[in-house]
């Protein structure tokens, strides 16, 4: 194998910064800024510069290694795709405005893609035609395409992404929940090789489609999913995968309901407080739109309703809050005062809105509440939903102890499809009997770029990065700490590492010795070989830029120790 070459900071395109950057919510973004390794080219579009691709490039081999291992074949489709084939599944109208929509000089509508289900279903359509074909994994790393609202935290949520995205086939259900298992697999490998602390949690599948899925969660402060696990058995899910587990309060025979007097009392807190009621006394009625169409959803007082959970049950509904120009077209919707009694709309509720339960809520009427209004008898629940957020203390599902809630970067999610792509697009191939068989199918991502940022959170410290070996851009950064006679030390040491095998990063650069050890943490190699105040000797210090232990040896003994 060919000596890897020095990479010199003389001539590295490479500027670090030695304040944040004012838009900079997470340590990730702003260290990856800092460091020089991505800049900014528009609004959720970031450049990928030397240092920052060749991390990237690292976590791409690490997960190109590990497809590899269980058979994948990797391919690498269009991101420019038509239209129509997104239209065929009704994703199209599901991804709404997160979808990139352009057309072409003929007018012929086409979009970037935001993931590759159709377009790899129908590539099996056209390649595979018996079970002896089968079972096939296909994968792909390759940038992704969202138009994202609001793109922010740098590169942990873009609107151009990198992502490996993997696909199974199969003719039975055997052989899909083999694959799924493989990827399960590979996936723990993967990141435990990046050096990544994970989680496995149970997830809904969302606008993917299918039965069965799981997320492979970062736990990070900045990240932007949240997850329930539980100490005492060990069960783990995203908080949209919960399951209700409260009890139902009992059925009640009140009088007929009571109108309240109650000014000034628009939120569940203000309520509470006036009629010296727990808020769970209360129901909260938030209105929605189900496709357009405004729906309230019932809950208690002492409870939110997670939009998550609303719009997995409803999907493929597009599911948001109605705005206050839908709710003016509809004086009979009195903000703050509404209540399902007497309403000319949809009602969706939590099963502990049960019928036979009374409740303090909403008389549609300014300043005024009603009492004593039971689910059943004045008012009627079309649908119970479990639509509660989680919180901390709520009951595991699975042994009844409290649940403990932690924020987490979203690194990988799999998902078993089954039948939704291949049933659209027809896929059989011709069985052992003779018979078509339609196709069953497994889908399987990683957000490659998002991995990087992941790791940015999980290992930095207050000086700066502190990449695991695996992905670091170098193995060793070498510092010529003074001047000539430094530098021709850094120079013999960083060949004779390169000549050993290891990717070398030498700062040759004229400066202060103070500023190249602040960029040497900045940038976070995982080791740091000074030629400093011993140079004369020929004696070297060696630093582990994760812990701070630091070793003054021989040059040749440091090289060997670290070539070793």
């Amino acid at each position: 194998m060919a000596q890897p070459p020095v990479l010199r900071m003389s001539r590295l395109l490479l500027r670090t910064l030695r304040d944040d950057p004012a838009d900079a919510e997470t340590a990730s973004h702003r260290l990856l800024v800092r460091a020089g390794y991505v800049r900014r080219s528009s609004a959720g579009v970031w450049s990928w510069l030397p240092l920052g691709k060749r991390v990237l490039d690292n976590v791409t081999r690490v997960v190109r290694e590990e497809m590899d291992a269980i058979g994948g074949q990797e391919v690498l489709l269009p991101a420019l795709l038509p239209r129509a084939t997104y239209d065929a599944t009704g994703r199209a109208a599901e991804y709404g405005d997160l979808l990139f929509r352009l057309q072409d000089r003929k007018g012929a509508d086409y979009v970037l893609g935001p993931t590759h289900e159709e377009v790899f279903t129908q590539l099996v359509k056209d390649q595979v035609a018996s079970y002896r074909d089968l079972p096939v994994i296909l994968y792909q790393i390759q940038t992704k395409y969202r138009d994202e609202a609001r793109p922010r935290s740098g590169v942990l949520r873009g609107r151009e992404f990198q992502m490996k995205d993997a696909y199974s086939f199969d003719t039975s259900a055997a052989g899909l929940a083999q694959a799924y298992r493989l990827h399960r697999e590979a996936y723990a490998r993967i990141f435990r090789r990046l050096g990544l602390d994970f989680r496995i949690v149970s997830a809904v599948s969302g606008a993917m489609g299918g039965s069965a899925s799981e997320e492979f969660l970062a736990p990070a402060a900045a990240g932007e999913d949240t997850f329930a696990h539980c100490s005492g058995c060990g069960y783990a899910a995203n908080t949209e995968a919960v399951a209700f587990t409260a009890d139902v309060p009992a059925a009640v025979h009140p009088g007929p309901p009571r109108e309240l007097d109650t000014p000034d009392t628009p939120t569940i807190e203000s309520l509470a407080a006036h009629l010296g009621v727990p808020a769970s006394a209360t129901l909260k009625n938030l209105l929605v739109t189900v496709d357009g169409e405004i729906t309230a959803v019932g809950v208690p007082g002492d409870r939110e309703v997670d939009l998550g959970k609303l719009a997995a049950h409803l999907a493929p509904a597009d599911v948001r809050l109605a705005t206050a120009e839908e709710l003016a077209a509809r004086p009979d919707l009195v903000p703050g005062y509404v209540g399902p009694q007497g309403l000319d709309l949809p009602c969706l509720a939590d099963p502990r809105v049960a019928p036979g339960t009374a409740w303090i809520t909403g008389a549609n009427r300014q300043g005024r509440h009603a009492a004593d209004v039971v689910c059943g008898r004045d008012f009627t629940v079309d649908r119970h939903l479990d639509v509660v957020a989680v919180r901390t203390g709520d009951p595991c599902p699975e042994c009844g102890a409290g649940l403990t809630l932690d924020r987490a970067v979203e690194i990988g999610h799999i998902f078993q499809l089954g039948a939704k792509y291949t049933d659209v697009f027809e896929v059989d191939v011709l069985g052992q009997d003779g018979r078509p068989v339609r196709l069953t199918m497994g889908c399987y991502g990683i957000g490659v770029s998002r991995a990087v940022a992941a790791l940015a959170e999980q290992t930095a410290d207050d000086r700066g990065l502190c990449w695991p070996a695996e992905v670091a851009p170098a193995d060793v950064h070498v510092v010529a700490a003074g001047k000539a006679a430094q530098l021709t030390l850094a120079e013999e040491a960083a060949e004779a590492l390169a000549a050993a095998g290891l990717r070398v990063l030498l700062d040759d650069r004229a400066l202060s010795p103070g500023v190249k050890f602040a960029d040497a943490d900045l940038l976070g190699v995982p080791v740091h070989l000074v030629a400093g105040r011993r140079t004369s000797e020929g004696v070297v210090e060696l630093k582990h830029r994760a812990t701070g232990e630091r070793e003054e040896l021989p040059l040749a003994e440091a090289v060997a120790r670290l070539a070793g």
